[in-house]
Formats: C-alpha cells, structure tokens, sequence
C-alpha cells in the first residue's frame, strides 16, 4: 500500500496542475450534461447499432482528443505530428463505441425469458473476445516489444491490491442502502420479466462469472491500451485523456458511481503507469464490481420497497 501511495503522491507532485484542473473540469462539464439531459440514456433507447455507434464514438472521441489536445498545446509538444499517435486516437473510441453498441439477441430457447437470460449470458464473453481480437492485433503491429499490455505477473505485489478492496467494503455497504444504487444493481435486475428470486444459485453464479468477464476487457482496453500503448509519446500525461474517456462509459450508472470513476481512473492509471501491469488494477476493479453486485443483492432483500 505504501508503495501505490508514493506512486500517486509523485504523479500529483509532477503532474502539470493546468492539465489535471482543466481534465477535471472538463470532465465534469460532460457528467452534467449527460445528466441533466439524459444523453446517454437517449442514444441508448433510440437509435439503431448504427446511430448508437456514431454518437457513441463522438463522444467518446470528443472525451480522449480535447485533454490531448490541451496537453500538446500547454506542453508546446505536438503529439499529432506521429501518424501512428493519430491513428490510434481516432481508432481507440471507435473500438469502444463498437463494444457499446453491439447488441446480441440469441434465440436458443422457445421461452422469451431463457433467450433474455443466455444472450445476457454470452454479451460480455463475446465483446471480450472481440475487443481483445482487435487490441491483439494492435499490439502485434505496434506495441510487441511489451508484454501484452500489461498482462504480465512479475514484479506484481499483490497485498495493496486487496487492502485496496478491504477499504471499499465500508464504502460499498453505504451505497447500498441507496434507491439509485439499487434500481441498478445487481445487474441481473437487467432481466425483463423476471425477479432476482426465480434464479437458481447455478444461474446466478454464471452471471456473476459472465459479467465479470467484461472487466477484463474493460482493464485491458482503459489500463492496458490507453497507457501502455501512449506512453510512447505523452509518457504519464497518458492518464488523464485515458481516465476521462474511462468516466464517461460510467453514464449509464449511478451519478455517484460515475464521479468516482474519474479518481478511481487516475489511481489505477498510475498504478498501471509506475508497474506496467493491469493485474492488480483487475483486482481491484473485478473485485468492487462483485462487491457492489453482493451489496445489491443484499440491499434488495433488506429494502424491497426498491425498485
């Protein structure tokens, strides 16, 4: 833990203060309109794969491209003269903006339920494999010099990491006292039709393992690709164009959960930045996920007046 404390005080220390103030208020100029206006919920519900591909990857390139482009500018470094850098940049929300809009709707079963339950089931499974496809193909052309962006063990220590969880878990049961944390967690509440009762335990637990899987892809995507394959050429000025893009896809969450993951974005980033490995950041991340799943589970049964 101490060690992941010296890491944050040194990039708070160096950080470019203009730069970290103007990503922050940045940011939070963009949580407010989505939730003010609803932004996100409305390219959701109305538009096809193809609307939702392109407003997606707009905003999504809109929150990567303005801190590097504050960042080139207040820095008198012009990151866009490299065509690789610019590649990559306007590649990265593409990829992402594709995983958002995706949809799978399989029919394996006559029950409607079934079908609901087992395209649910198969979703974040098959957006790892597909991301991971074009994140592997990436890191062979561009980055195969490295590890594949950051899945390496060595050198890992990984007692921080669970202190880490063990200090979330105050936090976790507050927010699962609170009706916007319920309304979305757990996430099988996603189900139409169904209640969290009439899921076996096997169901459940298949769930739980399918929906943690995008959390792999996800540390991969945001720690691994986004600093690992920058560093390059913006060094740790990689995290904050990372960590906005990062907060942004928490839209659809509770306001609370998706202001926290601008900071958690930044920890994890320099965690990642200092090790050059996603492992312990995945524990983290993987294991509030399942926390905050536990919470809403419990929280449900102990408030069923909760949506």
């Amino acid at each position: 833990m101490r060690a992941i404390l010296i890491y944050l005080k040194e990039y708070l220390y160096a950080v470019n203060k203009s730069i970290l103030l103007f990503c922050t208020l940045f940011t939070a100029v963009l949580i407010y309109f989505n939730y003010h206006y609803g932004i996100d919920e409305h390219i959701s519900n109305d538009y096809s794969f193809k609307g939702n591909f392109i407003f997606h990857y707009l905003i999504f390139l809109t929150a990567f491209l303005i801190p590097y482009l504050l960042i080139t500018a207040l820095k008198k470094h012009n990151y866009f003269s490299n065509p690789i850098f610019l590649f990559l940049i306007l590649l990265a929300p593409a990829i992402f903006a594709f995983k958002t809009a995706i949809n799978f709707d399989f029919h394996f079963f006559t029950d409607h339920q079934l079908n609901t339950y087992w395209s649910y089931i198969s979703y974040w499974p098959l957006l790892g494999i597909i991301t991971i496809g074009f994140l592997f193909i990436l890191w062979r052309i561009f980055n195969s010099d490295q590890s594949f962006y950051g899945i390496k063990i060595k050198g890992v220590e990984w007692k921080p990491y669970w202190l880490m969880l063990l200090i979330m878990i105050p936090l976790v049961a507050v927010a699962s006292t609170q009706p916007d944390f319920l309304h979305v967690y757990p996430k099988m509440k996603l189900i139409a039709g169904m209640q969290l009762k009439d899921f076996s335990f096997w169901q459940t637990l298949l769930f739980e393992l399918s929906y943690g899987s995008d959390f792999i892809t996800i540390e991969l995507f945001f720690r691994g690709f986004l600093i690992l394959a920058f560093i390059k050429w913006a060094g740790k000025e990689a995290i904050l164009p990372m960590t906005s893009f990062y907060c942004i896809i928490h839209f659809g969450k509770p306001l609370s959960e998706c202001i926290s993951s601008y900071f958690g974005g930044i920890i994890l980033g320099v965690i990642v930045y200092n090790t050059r490995s996603i492992l312990g950041g995945l524990i983290v991340h993987l294991g509030l996920a399942w926390l905050m799943e536990i919470g809403g589970y419990i929280g449900n049964q102990l408030f069923k007046g909760i949506p």
